[in-house]
């Protein structure tokens, strides 16, 4: 274990994954955009075994892409945007849940 209560093998993962973003932020020149990894992994994983595998891709971009519409258009900053995107994700993720069950 490390020091933040991770396996070596997640210390990697976490830091090749925060290298990745950092790579793909300066590339995309947002590099000051804020992300929330463990928010969006949650997310990604709750609609991975909700619906199915690939939904968990297909979810968090949709998120983003409705995040940046909002914030283009003026209806809301990024980081409020995404927030209410993905509030609504994770409501319907909830519902489709509990009627599977």
């Amino acid at each position: 274990m490390t020091e933040g209560g991770m396996t070596e093998e997640e210390g990697h993962a976490r830091e090749s994954i925060e290298l990745w973003i950092r790579e793909l932020t300066h590339h995309l020149e947002i590099d000051g955009v804020q992300i929330d990894v463990d928010a969006i992994l949650a997310l990604a994983g709750q609609a991975a075994h909700t619906v199915v595998r690939p939904a968990a891709p297909v979810t968090t971009y949709l998120i983003g892409y409705v995040a940046g519409l909002a914030e283009a258009t003026g209806q809301a900053d990024f980081a409020t945007a995404s927030r209410a995107a993905s509030n609504v994700a994770s409501q319907l993720l909830e519902r489709r849940s509990g009627a599977v069950g």
